[in-house]
């Protein structure tokens, strides 16, 4: 049953339909009353329907300069990334919606296999790079999140800091670390994504050696970011914007990023994406290639990405961010995790990672 916890309300400053909600499925999804029973009238202009898993606050503007520079209207539905997944396999048989905003490639690419994405335009594989989208750009990045780790400055010096993730495991740090718990987007595809590049034993092993050390486990990063700013650990394994986050905060601000992994014959850091997905059938094709254009404007990329405190996926970028060259990170494609995605959760809680 698909339960609604929020309302359709009409922003005065443009013209998106924003629908907040929760969506609690038990048992399946209600398929029926598409956006609360709402229908375009015949007279409205041309538009288009959006799911998105990130916050209101980091697609609200973008998609309103899209509706100004276009006059395509946006119907907008907000939520949960996992609930999306299977609304939007649910709905394949009479596609609901045009597009989907998600946070993690992982649930991109399970959507893709599910044979629920369309191929997109030559413009999209010629902007994306290969690896940061599908083989048949149906699922594309728009801004990076990279897997650092945050210090709080006061307990621990630059010098002391771990420089890779596997250091982690020293029991040096036994109890003086924050993860997410297992069942978090961000872990679950970052664990998927050391199940690509190491293999199962070795992730398996981590993992073990993670458990093993006593992390903190917290509900998400947000609460990491304030755990180490505020003292609690002395770090705290998040995504790069959670850092930047906690430096524009007014009091526990003291604290730096590690880009773990970057000497000779480490792996690199993991980096995520977000973006977009092309959903197969939908009903506004015409809006959606119009999106397109707009979303591969370097400009709306940058603003894009920057709105979140993420960083763009422009080769020369300079901003308030480390560009997407300016670090090492792990020889993978975000295509190729989909062969491990779906396990994942579960080879983490064999290995003993439990909230």
């Amino acid at each position: 049953m698909l339960k609604i916890f929020g309302r359709i309300r009409q922003n005065n400053a443009a013209r998106i339909t924003i629908i907040l909600v929760g969506l609690a499925i038990v048992g399946g999804l209600l398929l029926g009353g598409f956006l609360l029973g709402a229908e375009p009238s015949a007279a409205e202009a041309e538009e288009i329907v959006i799911y998105s898993s990130r916050r209101e606050q980091f697609v609200r503007p973008i998609l309103q300069r899209f509706e100004e520079e276009t006059g395509i209207e946006v119907q907008l539905l907000t939520g949960q990334e996992a609930q999306f997944n299977l609304r939007i396999k649910e709905e394949s048989g009479n596609p609901r919606a045009d597009v989907f905003l998600a946070n993690d490639a992982g649930v991109m690419e399970d959507l893709r296999r599910a044979g629920i994405l369309r191929e997109a335009p030559d413009r999209v594989l010629e902007t994306i790079p290969a690896d940061k989208r599908a083989a048949d750009g149906s699922w594309f990045g728009l801004s990076a999140r990279s897997r650092i780790l945050m210090y709080n400055r006061e307990l621990l010096s630059e010098e002391e800091a771990p420089e890779s993730l596997e250091e982690l495991t020293d029991p040096s740090f036994q109890g003086e670390f924050a993860i997410t718990r297992p069942g978090n987007g961000s872990m679950i595809s970052h664990m998927a994504g050391l199940r690509l590049y190491h293999g199962d034993d070795w992730t398996r092993d981590f993992i073990q050696g993670l458990m093993a050390n006593d992390p903190l486990i917290l509900g998400g990063h947000t609460d990491i970011r304030n755990a180490v700013g505020r003292g609690e650990v002395k770090l705290g394994l998040v995504n790069n914007y959670y850092y930047r986050l906690q430096l524009e905060e007014e009091t526990h601000k003291n604290v730096a990023a590690i880009y773990p992994d970057q000497g000779e014959g480490e792996m690199g850091i993991f980096v995520n994406v977000a973006g977009a997905a092309l959903i197969e059938g939908g009903p506004n094709p015409e809006a959606v290639e119009v999106l397109i254009d707009f979303l591969l404007r370097e400009e709306i990329m940058i603003e894009y990405a920057e709105i979140s405190r993420e960083t763009p996926l422009i080769a020369d970028y300079q901003g308030y961010e480390k560009g997407i060259e300016d670090f090492k990170h792990m020889d993978i494609r975000l295509d190729e995790i989909g062969d491990y995605w779906q396990g994942t959760l579960e080879v983490m809680e064999a290995a003993g990672y439990h909230f």
